[in-house]
């Protein structure tokens, strides 16, 4: 192993404003399915931020903002009481072990059942997601969400508000508005989710409207400096067809350059492809950025460091990174002196709760033959 970190500016120490980083390296927000049925973030949580505090930011799984929002099983929550103190616990212990979090605040939209959250999911417009979806009694039918009223766009905007509120005061240094992967938000940009009529759907600025009013009633709340947006443009996950990426994230880009937001996050982003490009010209605060790796392959050797360098070099500011966060929680230091890297598990060990294949992957320290070889 060689020591790497001179040549590298993945670890340089950075800001994010007035938060200090003490490298370019992000954990991205990763669902894991470790909170309780009611959504209160659970011990084990804890620990498993805790070993991962080296990186320059952690991102915390997504959290819904009302009860409606509820994706999966043991999701967690952050709108009441019970879901600060359950995260409060968490933040304590990274703050603890020298590191910072911010909370990404998601919205399943019609990526939920009434199995899960004991409601009817609410959407854009009653376009079912079209595969089953996970409960507690096995995979099921989608449902038909209902569509959402004036009303309803009006309280969800609020709730989301209130939900980064409540962030702040369980201990997060801000939080991430989740605009990506098919939820909530996504569902309004995309063409085949929002057949809306009304001043939320149509056209591009009509299909972005919602997705900025979230963010600026967020900013309003907790301050713009403590909140992030997350976009995955062109991803079809969750049965997303956007129908017009070209033209989408270019003008949620301009809506929103003049909010001084603490960063704009580009999910699976290819520093050669034109929309990145434009996306990094016209963003005049922090881009973070996650490379664009294989999912159905394994990782590569080194996690995405190569990829996150060339997007360092191409613009962005921070770099972050799933799966190598999950699989090493001691991941800078192992990219720092060129480690060789523990791969993913079985991937149902993500999901099924408990500390296998969460809280038990080996650091350096505790691997004896890499430990003993290092500079």
């Amino acid at each position: 192993m060689t020591n790497t970190a001179a040549l590298s500016r993945l670890f340089e120490p950075t800001s994010l404003g007035a938060l200090p980083l003490a490298n370019r390296l992000v954990m991205a927000p990763l669902t894991r399915n470790r909170a309780g049925a009611d959504g209160v973030p659970q011990p084990i949580m804890a620990t498993y931020y805790a070993q991962r505090a080296s990186a320059g930011l952690i991102i915390a799984e997504a959290a819904t903002p009302n009860a409606v929002g509820q994706t999966y099983p043991n999701i967690p929550a952050i709108h009441n009481e019970a879901h600060v103190a359950g995260w409060r616990r968490v933040t304590d212990a990274v703050r603890a072990a020298g590191g910072r979090m911010f909370l990404q605040l998601q919205h399943g939209g019609r990526v939920g059942h009434p199995d899960n959250s004991g409601l009817t999911p609410v959407a854009p417009s009653p376009v079912p997601l079209p595969e089953t979806i996970h409960t507690p009694s096995g995979r099921q039918d989608s449902v038909v969400p209902r569509e959402m009223t004036l009303d309803d766009i009006r309280s969800t905007v609020a709730d989301f508000a209130s939900a980064a509120r409540n962030a702040v005061d369980a201990g997060f240094a801000g939080v991430e508005v989740h605009a990506a992967n098919g939820h909530l938000l996504h569902q309004f940009m995309a063409r085949n989710t929002n057949h809306r009529t009304d001043a939320y759907g149509g056209s591009v600025a009509g299909r972005i409207r919602f997705a900025v009013e979230v963010v600026r009633a967020v900013a309003e709340a907790v301050g713009p400096e403590r909140v992030g947006l997350r976009i995955s443009p062109g991803n079809t996950v969750n049965g997303i067809e956007e129908g017009d990426t070209g033209s989408i994230y270019p003008a949620l880009v301009e809506a929103l350059a003049d909010t001084g937001l603490a960063y704009l996050h580009l999910v699976t982003a290819d520093p050669d492809q034109p929309l990145f490009q434009r996306i990094r010209k016209s963003w005049p605060g922090t881009l973070m950025a996650n490379p664009a790796l294989p999912w159905a392959e394994p990782l590569p050797a080194d996690g995405g460091k190569r990829e996150g360098e060339r997007l360092l070099a191409a613009g962005a500011d921070l770099i972050s990174l799933g799966r190598a966060f999950l699989a090493n929680p001691d991941l800078v230091e192992r990219l720092r002196v060129d480690a060789p890297l523990n791969q993913v598990r079985d991937r149902h060990m993500m999901y099924v709760g408990g500390e296998t294949g969460y809280t038990d992957y080996p650091t350096l320290a505790g691997t004896p033959e890499l430990a003993g070889a290092r500079p």
